[in-house]
């Protein structure tokens, strides 16, 4: 095969000894998934070791984009008859070499695909890294552990924003100006990479840097962003970092130290997880006419008894907590060890009346909720390949949002009335006198 390679890439033929992670970080256009694909074709025909991945964090996304990518190159290389495929798998070997689809996720609803079967692979191309989460990057990265070749992670992104996780770990920011030197473009930054930073190949580049595969057409509707979508323009097109997520759902929540003493506790709310999905239990307060959020509880794998154990250390444990309705058998679970928890409803537009509802709030959070205020950094609507909001907030950051829209939601629908409340607590009182007595008598106490 001779494959003609885009120069800005060249240093990734071969990667250099030494470097684990290669990150291709830019705007549209600028050829990334190309040379990502250019690089495991070019790795699955040599002689040595090769197994290969193409991930993206859903599996269902893989097909038209980096399977896609991937057959493209073989069909302008003619050698797609010399591979044999296994298109239902998205498979490709050749010879003893191989390329094979794998996601971080089955479904976009979040359950988590098996990992340990990327143990013996020596590369992974991780197309759209920005959707994948940390949890789940250091799950893989943890996985791969062959001494059979090299091992090199590829992750091809557009640019987050400044407190991604991808970012705050490898990279240093500073002030973004336009093409001039002079202006500065306020909210926007530049990369370089940390200088401890010694494993990483670091490429960035637009589609200035590609412009020779480009059409007039498409170039013309890039620089038209500039006037049209300013924020869309320096994010996507020139591929700089932003200060603010795009598309922010949730404006103007305060941070605070502490929770003043006049403050008064009305509800806790919890999201379920397990891995790679986070649960997030969070206390609400009432106070001067807004709410005040406080975490109690952020992490993977965390157990029912152990929500439980928390819950019931604090400051009025009987204080209704509501949580995600799609997982019944946690609730009465949790329930059954005397904690106070009911679901909440979920339906057709449940999901936007609860975001509406949340941003007509004054909100305060506590500084030490730093994964809730990640989140709310963070939480946006996912967007077309044009920018435009779907109507649908991201699943990342979700979490601690879903847990703070439970609660609050239940606070001012006009179904709970104090006279509900009242039952409610009767009955907690009741389930926590038969836990007890259940608990005597199985360890033979009284």
């Amino acid at each position: 095969m001779k494959q003609i390679v885009n120069e800005k890439y060249i240093d990734m033929f071969p990667i250099p000894k030494g470097i684990r992670y290669v990150i291709l970080i830019g705007g549209r256009g600028a050829g990334r998934s190309t040379v990502s694909s250019q690089y495991s074709l070019a790795n699955l025909v040599a002689p040595n070791y090769f197994r290969g991945a193409f991930m993206r964090s859903v599996y269902a996304d893989i097909r038209e984009s980096c399977y896609k990518e991937i057959t493209d190159r073989m069909d302008e290389q003619e050698v797609t008859n010399k591979m044999k495929i296994n298109d239902n798998e998205m498979e490709i070997t050749y010879g003893l070499n191989s390329l094979k689809a794998h996601a971080f996720r089955k479904s976009s609803s979040g359950h988590s695909a098996k990992l340990k079967s990327l143990a013996s692979y020596n590369q992974v191309w991780i197309e759209e890294a920005e959707e994948t989460g940390e949890q789940e990057f250091m799950t893989l990265d943890d996985t791969l552990r062959t001494t059979k070749g090299n091992i090199n992670i590829i992750l091809s992104l557009n640019p987050p924003s400044k407190n991604h996780w991808i970012i705050s770990r490898w990279f240093d920011l500073s002030q973004a100006y336009e093409e001039d030197g002079i202006t500065p473009i306020k909210g926007f930054y530049t990369l370089k990479l940390k200088d401890d930073v010694k494993d990483v190949l670091f490429i960035n580049t637009n589609y200035k840097d590609n412009i020779v595969n480009l059409d007039a057409h498409t170039i013309q509707r890039y620089e038209k962003y500039k006037e049209t979508k300013p924020d869309y323009y320096y994010q996507m097109i020139r591929g700089l970092v932003p200060e603010t997520v795009r598309g922010k759902i949730y404006k103007n929540w305060k941070i605070i130290d502490s929770i003043p003493h006049e403050a008064r506790l009305v509800r806790r709310g919890m999201d379920f997880g397990w891995f790679p999905d986070p649960m997030c239990l969070v206390d609400i307060y009432y106070y001067n006419g807004g709410y005040i959020i406080d975490e109690l509880l952020y992490g993977t794998m965390i157990k029912n008894r152990t929500i439980a154990d928390t819950i019931a250390i604090q400051n009025e444990p009987d204080i209704l907590c509501v949580a995600d309705e799609a997982e019944p058998k946690s609730i009465d679970e949790i329930s059954d060890l005397g904690i106070n928890i009911e679901g909440c409803p979920k339906g057709k537009g449940s999901v936007s009346y609860g975001i509406k509802t949340v941003a007509g709030l004054k909100i305060s959070v506590t500084r030490r909720s730093k994964n809730v205020i990640i989140s709310y950094e963070n939480y946006a609507w996912k967007e077309d390949k044009d920018g435009n909001p779907t109507g649908e907030p991201s699943h990342e950051y979700s979490h601690a949002m879903d847990a703070i829209r439970y609660p609050l939601v239940s606070l001012v629908d006009s179904r709970m009335d104090p006279e509900r409340e009242a039952k409610q607590q009767i009955e907690v009182v009741v389930r926590r006198d038969k836990y007890k007595k259940d608990q005597s008598r199985k360890f033979g106490t009284s």
